[in-house]
């Protein structure tokens, strides 16, 4: 046991981010949740506009439609959160993290678009519960759906279709073991 005082240790390195970092953080920060607020809201306008009219009115039931709802918040936040995301990586890096590339983003944005289907589709396929439930469980049942439906995606192995790097490598995999 050591007998030396708090003023005689050595203090630890300490990375400090200057004002204007965290200031530019802040705004970013402030960006991303604004467009992922405003997403949710056009998709579920977009999506009561469809569900109304035409295109999807013979297809939802009158009780399935805040299922489509809770859909259109899951997509339009989702893109709305990672498409400025992509966008800030693609014009920020260090040694660590680099640029992502015109390619790589692209890859991404059309994973997130994909999930974004999928997303509807669930929403979708939970909607004709409307049929046979009340709408306030089917309004329950859409959340659950909607929020555990990217558990199947998480358990494919993207590594394995050449999409490791769209979806990042997860920690203890085979791939970023290899890569150490």
């Amino acid at each position: 046991m050591s007998a030396e005082s708090g003023a005689e240790r050595p203090e630890a390195q300490r990375s400090q981010r200057p004002f204007a970092g965290n200031v530019a953080f802040g705004a970013g920060m402030l960006l991303v949740l604004a467009t992922a607020t405003l997403g949710a809201f056009a998709a579920v306008a977009l999506l009561g506009r469809a569900v109304d009219t035409a295109p999807l009115s013979g297809l939802v039931p009158d009780d399935g439609h805040n299922a489509l709802v809770v859909g259109g918040i899951a997509v339009g936040g989702l893109t709305g959160l990672m498409l400025p995301v992509i966008l800030f990586g693609m014009v920020r890096g260090n040694e660590d993290t680099p640029r992502v590339g015109p390619g790589a983003a692209a890859r991404k944005v059309l994973a997130v678009l994909v999930f974004g289907v999928w997303l509807l589709v669930v929403a979708l396929l939970v909607a004709q519960l409307g049929w046979f439930l009340p709408a306030q469980a089917t309004t329950v049942v859409a959340v659950f759906a909607v929020g555990f439906s990217w558990m199947p995606l998480a358990m494919v192995p993207w590594e394995r279709f050449g999409l490791g790097e769209v979806f990042g490598k997860r920690r203890g995999s085979a791939a970023s073991r290899q890569a150490e």
